[in-house]
C-alpha cells in the first residue's frame, strides 16, 4: 500500500489515496500504521477518496482508531494532495468568500459536510497556503453535544480532577472544550486533558484546548485531541478557541492562532457566520507499507 506522510503546522497524518482501491478495515489499520515507534507515525490515518458529491472525500481515524468527523489541518493537506496529484478536476479560479487571497478553489466531502478550500499556488504549480471555510460555528448545548442543563455553554463553571475550570463548548462539526489561562505553560495537559476528555457529560467525548490570550487578535494554545492525546495543532479546535475567545470579548473576531507546531490565522465572519482558517500544508515523504 502507497502513503504519504504530511502535516498541517506538525498535525502529522498518513495519507492513502484511495481512489484506485478502497481501503480495507481502516480503523485497524490506524493504530498501528500511526504508531510512532513500530508504525509510520503520526497523529491518525487519513484517506482520500472519491465523492459523489465534492471533488475529493475525507476520512479520519485516531490512533486508537476511532472515525472523527473532521481535521481542520488535515484538510489542508488533502487539499495539497489533492491539487497537485489532480484527483480534484474541478479545481479553478474560483475565489471563496473568506478566502480573497486564494485564487483556486476546490470542495472536500467531510463528516461535517461539503467545505470548499481555497489554494494559494507557487509557480512551480505547488500548494503553499490553504483556506479552508470551516463552516459556521454550533453553539446549543445539546447539539455539541454536552449533557448541562443550559442553552449554550459559555464561561460555565466546572470541575475536573477536583480543580475549579471555566468553559466554554463550541462544534466545529467535532465537539471542544475551551478554557482559558493566564499561564498555559503549567497545565499538567496529559493528566488533566483525558479526564476532560472522557468525562461523563461528553457523550461523544471532546477536544480540550487551554488557551492563553496575548492580545486582542492573538492567543496561544495547547491541544488535547480526542482519540490522540496531545498534538502539535489542531485546525477545529483553533477555529473553535477563536470563536470562545470572540463570545467572551478576550479577542476579535479576526485573529492569530499559536500553536506548538505553528500558527493559523483565523477569521469569523460577521457577514456569514463561518470561520476561515488559513495555513499551510506539507508533504514529508511517501513509501510502501505491507498489507
Amino acid at each position: 500500500m502507497r502513503f504519504t506522510k504530511m502535516h498541517g503546522i506538525g498535525n502529522d497524518y498518513v495519507y492513502v489515496n484511495c481512489f484506485k482501491k478502497e481501503l480495507d478495515n481502516p480503523a485497524d489499520l490506524a493504530p498501528v500504521i500511526s504508531n510512532r515507534h513500530t508504525g509510520v507515525g503520526g497523529d491518525g490515518l487519513i484517506l482520500i477518496c472519491p465523492s459523489d458529491s465534492a471533488d475529493v472525500r475525507m476520512r479520519i481515524f485516531n490512533t486508537d482508531g476511532s472515525e472523527a468527523q473532521m481535521c481542520g489541518n488535515g484538510i489542508r493537506c488533502v487539499a495539497k494532495y489533492a491539487y497537485e496529484h489532480k484527483l480534484a478536476k474541478n479545481a479553478g479560479p474560483f475565489i471563496i468568500d473568506g478566502c480573497q487571497q486564494s485564487p483556486y478553489s476546490i470542495t472536500i466531502e467531510t463528516g461535517n459536510g461539503v467545505l470548499s478550500v481555497g489554494l494559494t499556488i507557487d509557480d512551480n504549480k505547488k500548494v503553499q497556503q490553504v483556506c479552508v471555510n470551516m463552516g459556521q460555528p454550533i453553539l446549543e448545548t445539546e447539539k455539541i453535544p454536552v449533557k448541562l442543563p443550559v442553552k449554550k455553554v459559555i464561561e460555565q463553571p466546572m470541575q475536573f480532577e477536583n480543580r475549579a475550570f471555566v468553559m466554554t463548548c463550541v462544534s466545529m462539526g467535532n465537539p471542544h472544550a475551551v478554557i482559558f489561562r493566564d499561564n498555559i505553560g503549567l497545565i499538567e495537559l496529559e493528566k488533566i486533558g483525558p479526564a476532560i476528555e472522557n468525562h461523563s457529560i461528553f457523550p461523544q467525548r471532546i477536544n480540550v484546548h487551554f488557551v492563553q490570550v496575548n492580545s486582542d487578535s492573538e492567543f496561544t494554545m495547547r491541544t488535547w485531541e480526542r482519540g490522540s492525546g496531545v498534538t502539535l495543532a489542531c485546525g477545529t479546535g483553533a477555529s473553535a478557541c477563536c470563536v470562545a475567545a470572540a463570545l467572551t470579548n478576550r479577542c476579535g473576531r479576526v485573529a492569530t492562532a499559536h500553536l506548538p507546531g505553528g500558527d493559523l490565522d483565523l477569521n469569523w465572519s460577521q457577514e456569514d457566520n463561518c470561520v476561515y482558517m488559513t495555513g499551510p500544508a506539507t508533504e514529508v515523504f511517501t513509501g510502501n507499507w505491507p498489507i
